[in-house]
């Protein structure tokens, strides 16, 4: 009995390991190990909370210590891999007697992300109405469209989308979208299922299905449309159910 209850916990220090190595490699630049790491390390978040259901043993201690975990892994890596980003380009928008200066405080913008994230993640523990469904972008969501962006720009062909990477006016307005997206007022669906049946799951399934054909087709790129795609479906679930309610 005493085993049980601690194999969700192992998985999820599982998780804090990948995201403690991640950040490593994520501070040499080596975006594609730290990407790999990182998608280890949301594999250990997503079974984490499963196997703990399954096992009846989820309690209050698993739930802060995947909160602790997440920061680290969907709050401290993508905080880095965003200052990388923009520290590699240039931004003056305007005629600065120092530029230097500007170009130094810059990449500390990627931040932000990091400080979206624990705000997020602290919300999220106190917050009664996530049960069965996300109220502003998951860490992990977040998390794995930054990673995707130096991994598109070193493995895609896409010449828009690196170009929109290389552009710092780009990267500084997802860094801000991606910080309001996780602490927003916008109920996100969970890939939770109650129970299988496809008139209760549609939109669960239609997105399974959506976006294993995007990786298998688009590889990288997929990432970001996948996270986008999420979020639009999302919304069209919400309205929907309003349109339900209201009926």
């Amino acid at each position: 009995m005493r085993l049980k209850k601690h194999i969700p916990n192992l998985l999820t220090l599982g998780n804090l390991f990948c995201g403690t190595v991640a950040s490593i490699f994520a501070v040499q630049a080596n975006f594609t190990l730290a990407g790999l790491f990182v998608a280890i390390g949301v594999f250990f978040d997503f079974f984490d909370g499963f196997v703990a259901r399954i096992l009846n043993v989820s309690g209050e201690f698993g739930k802060q210590l995947d909160s602790l975990a997440d920061m680290v892994t969907s709050g401290v890596v993508p905080g880095i891999i965003m200052f990388n980003l923009l520290s590699n380009k240039q931004i003056v928008p305007f005629n600065f007697k120092d530029e230097l200066v500007l170009h130094s405080l810059v990449p500390f913008l990627g931040l932000i992300l990091t400080l979206g994230a624990c705000y997020r993640l602290a919300k999220f523990n106190i917050d009664k109405r996530q049960s069965d469904s996300f109220i502003g972008m998951p860490t992990p969501a977040m998390t794995l469209f930054v990673i995707s962006l130096p991994l598109i720009k070193e493995y895609s062909n896409f010449e828009i989308a690196e170009n929109l990477i290389d552009n710092n006016y780009f990267l500084c307005i997802i860094t801000l979208l991606l910080t309001y997206l996780m602490n927003a007022e916008l109920r996100l669906f969970s890939l939770k299922f109650k129970e299988y049946s496809i008139k209760n799951n549609l939109i669960k399934y239609l997105f399974i299905v959506v976006s294993l054909l995007m990786i298998l087709f688009l590889k990288y790129i997929s990432i970001p449309l996948i996270i986008v795609i999420y979020v639009v479906l999302s919304i069209i679930s919400n309205y929907r159910k309003k349109l339900e309610f209201n009926n």
